[in-house]
Order: structure tokens, then C-alpha cells, then sequence
């Protein structure tokens, strides 16, 4: 039997809302009633059947896959979990007719068990039994969607767009058809394998779709192990019946680290509740995360869309834990005007207090936004917050001292804040093969960590995967993960775990200046090139002819000293130009024009007298001039004397510039020295070599 066409009759009107059998009366017009709904063994079976609609997309690109099999998919989701209710919802619905919005939501909702529902008469079964009005049964179908389901199809993934290309392309009903094959229910597919399914679905899209630099999706065992980390030393609180806690993402994507996060407190205690809460700018994922938290019976408008920074979701609110993967080393130039000000006009008051930046990395910019949140320490030692972000390498070194990332490094040290930073496998993520770290922030330190931080080094705690993933080729094991926190959790130094001050990354930038030393001529080349240079051109307040004679004099007076002259005092050359080059008449030049000449006419000389400023003071060669930095547990005149002057006598520091800066060289202190190979070995591997390239020219020679 050909299959039905989802192009509408332009003779028949749509009737939306209508059971398909109570219209369809035509063999032409009724399509075959769908078989029953498959199961599957696994979630990656799941997915790939999902994915296989790719296939039928002949008129998308490979990058626009995702915009249709996405919220299909959720839309699925959906339609399964109301099965169960939906009589009961249009039955209930029609008992409360006259009643507020309001009321009607509320009891619909409660009906439904979640929080959402769904007053159309249709489902996948009846709509895919009328194919003539396919496309505005569909449509009729989202809107009748309670407000916060309705708005992620229309306004976030905007399917509403897409339901009428598909069907101009005469593949809505193959497309709708596909996705009605597969059984979504809760019974079938429970709440952690479709988050599963929902993850595998948003990676493939971003490979299609070359996903924007730095946003990297984050692997279920990496988000395991940041709540691992999160909810260490908390146990017996998250213990306690009926324990409430509050969970905050600002990137939370498709909210995986939300769902691993609620099922890790489930898993520990059936009665705790954990209130989720995150906000996301890329609307497909968004969407996601949303429908996600709807179907786990979190209140989905604790899921803000936009952009942390500038339109913050969750403006005064407060959160026992943090947990976040944002984008890597991304501009904020976007949203610049808006941090600025908030930084120059707040300060500390505000989230950015501490510094800014470079344009170029936004990374700790989340960094500041999450310690805002975090809730304050009573007095008694209750409450308080802790925090875990993944950034790659950049935040622990880049800026110099006085620069925004030193600066807000310093803030987190000084403060105390900073507990842990875990170096992670490379080739962990799907989407890049860098080196990523963990930092774990707490404003609530227990006595044996006060002063402390601690480095964990765990890039050689993984296993290899039997196939990639993308860029992802290792994973972290659960036995992985059991000593990442064991390392963590016993706070003891040893090879791979390192326990340092506060103070041990913190150093003053402190700069060394050596005397400027010149000698001066009136050679011919030291002319010529003065010639060259702006002290010649005409000053101004001067004519050219009076200028010109000016000129004249003094190549005149120039040419009369012997071989030019040497001078090794910069005053005692500066008086003879003017004084005996240039005279006192009406036409000498000012001082500034002579100061000019005089630096035009010098040149470095290590045996020259020391250039004096205009207080007596030595004056600073600025080409000579460099930079130290002296650990702040170290003193600055000691580290000087052992360092500097050995080698440079004359130096002197200048204490007006010293600036505080804070650095975490992590490779540092987990580098192990390898030796070279023996030079006899290296020998014969390259006699090894030379025998094999003979060996291979005498096969093509002949």
C-alpha cells in the first residue's frame, strides 16, 4: 500500500483538535494504524534508531539534523508520559470549565502527576491516522501544551517553523512515523537512560553542527566525579529524612550535571530532595534541559534562558552547591558594556568586583558569577556553599601580576575559598583533546584545609576506550573516580596529591631597574642620524628660515670639534650645545629642542657616567629594565642580593611598581625529571635505521 501523503487537501479544510477515525472516511485519506511501539535493549539503541531519521532529511543539512530529531524527541517523551492521564486530563478539564487559567493549570497538572499536560484530543497514534492534516494537527497538538512545554517547542526550538517545511517536502508523516515506532514511556525508558538518550542525541548534533569553540559537551563520569567531589564530607547531612538542597548550573546545556547531581542525592537518600536550578543561552539546549527537568518533576521554570552575565535568571538567589562546565577560553565582547559597568559601578557589591578578564577568555567570568551565589557562613558555622568548575589551563596562569585573572586568582586565595584543583586526563571531551582541571571552591573550609590548597594530579587516572567518541578517546572508570575523591577526601600529600599554603602562589612582580650610561658625540653618523630623527623637524612657534638658520649654525660649530668629540656626562654635553653650539642670542632653541639633540646624539656605553634626572636621581634604562618575581613568603631585598645583584651590581628596585600576583603552576609541581637516553643507544638506533634505508634502496635499484 503506497504511503499516504502528509501534503494537506487545499479543498478540505484542517480540524484540528478532532480525533483522526471520527473524520476519516475515505481508504484515500485513512493511513495504516501504526504497529506497536518498540522497545529497545539499551539507550544507545535508542539513540541511534532516533538518529536513523537522518536519513529521511534529504532537503536539511547535516547540521540542521538535530533541529528536527531533537524536539521530536522530547515531543515523543512527552507523549508517552501523558498517555496514562490524558482522559483523565480531558475529563478533568471539562469539569473545570469557568475556572481561572490558573485553577485549571494547577488541577491539570496535579491530574498529570507533572508538571505539565496536554488538553488536545490527539496523540502520535491519531494524528499519524489522518495524514491530510498532518502538519496542522501537529501543530494544534504543541499548543495545546501547558505554558512552559508549549513555549520550548515554539519559542526555543521553533519546531513550529519546521513542521511546515517538513511537510512542504512531503516528510512529515515519515519523519512523525519513525519517532511514533519507538516506545518513550517512563515503564519503558526510565527518567537516567533517557537523559542518556537525550545525551547521546545533543553530542551528535554538535559534531554535525561544528559545535562553537570552547562549549564542550562534559561526560557523564567527569560530571559524576564533580558531584562526587561536590557532596564529599556531606554525607550524613544529605543523609537526614526529608533533606532539602538547592543545586545551581549557570551553563547547564542539556542540563546533564543537573540530572547526574539529582540521581547521585537519590541514590544516597530516597527522602532528600534536591532543587535544581540553571539557566542556558543556546536555545536548542535549553529546551533540552527544560523538558528534561519536567519529566523528573523538578519546577521547570527554575530553568532560565539567556545569558548569565547580562540577563541573570536568578538574580539574589543563593544555592548550597554549584557545579558547572562552561564555554573555554570564549569572548565576552558581547556582553561587555554590561560587565563593565557592573564592575566600575558596584565592585565588590556586585559579581565582578575582584577584576575582569582578558576580552579574549570569559572563563572566570563565571568563576566571580558563581562565588556571588554562594550562600554566606552563619556565625554558628551553618550554611555556606561549596562549588566545582571545569576550566582547561589558561585560568591558572594567564595574566600577569596586576592583571583582571592575577587579580581574581588573588581574591579566591586570600579569601580562602580555593580547596582543591584536580588535573584530568586529556581526550577526555567530545568535542577537543586538551588538558582540563577541576577547581573546588567552599566558603566553609574545614579546620584541616583553613590556609590550604591542595593539588591533585589524576592525568594518568584513566582508561582507554574500545572506540572513540570524537576527540574522546579515554574515560575515567568508577575505580577512577574512587581514588580521584579518595586522594581528595584524605587531603594528605603524596605523589599525585601536593598540599600547599595559601601564600605558596602568590609572589610580588618586583622590577629591576639598571642606570641609563651614554656617551655623546658630534661624529658625522651621529649627525646624520639626528637628521633623521624629530629633533631636526621645525619646532613649534618657529618659522622655517629662522629654524633653517638654527640649523646652519650648528652643523657650522659641529664640524669644527675634533673627530666630534666624546662626552661621558650627558649635563656637561647638554651645556656645551647650549652654550657653545647654539649661544644665548634670540635664536637659540629652547630647552626641550636641545634635550632633543642631546638624546639624539647618544649611545649606550657601559663605562659612560650614570644619566642623572632633573632631582639627581639615576636614571632608569629602560631597555636594560626587567622583572622578577619573588615569592611572598620570600623577602625582597634577600631574594635580590642572592638573585640580581651577583650578576648586576648596579641594579636597583623600584618598590613604586611591585605588584602582588597569584600563579598556579600545577604541571610544575608534578614534573618528573626523565634522563636522556644513553648516547650509545641513540647510536645504534640510528645505525638500525641507516641499515634498513640501505636495505630498502638496494629493493628499488635492483
Amino acid at each position: 500500500m503506497p504511503r499516504p501523503s502528509s501534503k494537506r487537501d487545499p479543498k478540505s479544510p484542517a480540524q484540528p483538535d478532532v480525533p483522526a477515525p471520527a473524520r476519516a472516511d475515505a481508504a484515500t485519506t485513512r493511513a495504516t494504524p501504526p504497529s506497536a511501539p518498540r522497545t529497545f535493549g539499551s539507550f544507545s539503541e535508542i539513540a541511534n534508531f532516533l538518529w536513523s531519521v537522518a536519513d529521511l532529511l534529504r532537503d536539511y543539512k547535516q547540521a540542521d539534523y538535530g533541529k528536527v530529531i531533537l524536539p521530536l524527541t522530547v515531543l515523543r517523551r512527552l507523549d508517552c508520559v501523558l498517555a496514562d492521564t490524558k482522559a483523565k486530563v480531558l475529563a478533568r478539564k471539562e469539569a473545570l470549565k469557568g475556572q481561572s487559567p490558573e485553577i485549571i493549570d494547577a488541577a491539570l497538572n496535579k491530574v498529570t502527576g507533572v508538571p505539565f499536560h496536554n488538553t488536545s484530543r490527539l496523540d502520535f497514534a491519531s494524528m499519524l491516522g489522518d495524514p491530510s492534516h498532518l502538519g496542522a494537527n501537529l501543530t494544534s497538538y504543541i499548543k495545546a501544551f501547558s505554558k512552559e512545554a508549549r513555549d520550548i517547542f515554539i519559542e526555543h526550538f521553533k519546531f513550529v517553523d519546521h513542521i511546515s517545511r517538513l511537510d512542504s517536502a512531503d516528510l512529515l508523516y515519515l519523519v512523525l512515523q519513525k519517532f511514533a515506532a519507538v516506545d518513550l514511556h517512563p515503564n519503558a525508558v526510565p527518567n537516567h537512560v533517557m537523559g542518556l538518550v537525550f545525551e547521546e542525541l545533543i553530542r551528535r548534533f554538535a559534531e554535525q553542527s561544528n559545535e562553537t569553540a570552547g562549549e564542550h559537551f562534559t561526560p557523564r563520569e567527569v560530571i559524576r566525579l564533580m558531584v562526587d567531589l561536590l557532596f564529599d564530607d556531606d554525607g550524613d547531612a544529605l543523609r537526614r529524612p526529608g533533606i532539602v538542597r538547592s543545586l545551581y548550573d549557570p551553563a547547564c546545556g542539556t542540563g546533564g550535571m543537573l540530572s547526574v547531581a539529582e540521581e547521585y542525592l537519590r541514590e544516597l537518600n530516597p527522602d532528600a530532595r534536591l532543587a535544581v536550578f540553571g539557566q542556558e543561552l543556546n536555545p536548542e539546549s535549553y529546551a533540552i534541559c527544560k523538558s528534561d527537568m519536567m519529566l523528573k518533576g523538578q519546577n521547570p521554570s527554575n530553568i532560565a534562558f539567556g545569558n548569565s552575565f547580562s540577563d541573570d535568571g536568578h538574580i539574589g538567589q543563593k544555592f548550597d552547591y554549584l557545579l558547572s562546565n562552561p564555554p573555554f577560553g570564549v569572548e565576552w565582547k558581547k556582553v561587555e558594556k554590561v560587565i563593565r559597568d557592573e564592575h566600575e559601578q558596584q565592585g565588590h557589591s556586585g559579581r565582578f568586583g575582584p577584576g575582569l578578564p582578558r576580552i579574549s577568555d570569559g572563563s572566570l567570568l563565571f568563576l566571580l558569577h558563581k562565588i556571588a551565589k554562594m550562600k554566606p557562613v552563619a556565625r554558628d558555622g551553618t550554611g555556606g556553599s561549596r562549588l566545582a568548575i571545569v576550566f582547561n589551563g589558561s585560568p591558572l596562569f594567564s595574566g600577569d601580576a596586576g592583571s583582571g585573572e592575577s587579580e581574581i586568582r588573588r581574591w579566591v586565595i586570600e579569601n580562602d575559598w580555593l580547596e582543591a584543583i584536580i588535573g584530568l586526563p586529556d581526550q577526555l571531551f567530545y568535542n577537543t583533546g586538551i588538558s582540563t582541571y577541576i577547581w573546588v571552591l567552599t566558603n566553609r573550609k574545614p579546620a584541616k584545609r583553613r590556609g590550604k590548597v591542595q593539588l591533585i594530579n589524576a592525568v594518568d587516572l584513566f582508561v582507554k576506550m574500545r572506540k572513540s567518541l570524537g576527540n574522546k578517546r579515554n574515560e575515567l572508570s568508577p575505580e577512577n573516580i574512587v581514588e580521584i575523591v579518595r586522594l581528595f577526601g584524605d587531603f594528605a600529600a603524596g605523589d599525585n596529591s601536593k598540599i600547599f599554603d595559601n601564600e605558596d602562589f602568590g609572589f610580588r612582580r618586583i622590577v629591576v631597574e639598571r642606570p641609563l650610561r651614554l656617551n655623546f658625540s658630534l661624529a658625522p653618523e651621529r649627525i646624520e642620524r639626528l637628521k633623521e630623527s624629530k629633533a631636526w623637524l621645525t619646532p613649534k612657534r618657529w618659522n622655517e628660515d629662522d629654524w633653517g638658520n638654527v640649523q646652519r649654525q650648528f652643523l657650522t660649530e659641529a664640524s669644527k670639534v675634533e673627530s666630534g668629540g666624546i662626552w661621558k656626562n650627558r649635563d656637561e654635553f647638554r651645556s656645551f650645545l647650549r652654550d657653545g653650539i647654539f649661544g644665548q642670542d634670540e635664536y637659540a632653541p629652547p630647552a626641550a629642542t636641545v634635550d632633543a639633540f642631546v638624546d639624539a646624539l647618544g649611545e649606550r656605553d657601559e663605562r659612560a657616567e650614570v644619566c642623572l634626572d632633573a632631582k639627581g636621581q639615576p636614571e632608569p634604562d629602560s631597555d636594560l629594565r626587567d622583572y622578577e618575581n619573588v615569592p611572598l613568603k620570600e623577602d625582597i631585598h634577600t631574594y635580590v642580593e642572592r638573585e640580581v645583584l651577583p650578576h648586576v651590581p648596579d641594579a636597583r628596585i623600584d618598590e613604586t611598581k611591585t605588584k602582588i600576583g597569584y600563579e598556579i603552576p600545577f604541571t610544575r609541581h608534578f614534573y618528573k625529571y626523565k634522563p636522556l637516553r644513553p648516547l650509545a643507544e641513540i647510536e645504534a638506533d640510528i645505525h638500525t635505521l641507516e641499515q634498513q634505508i640501505q636495505g630498502m634502496l638496494g629493493e628499488v635499484l635492483g
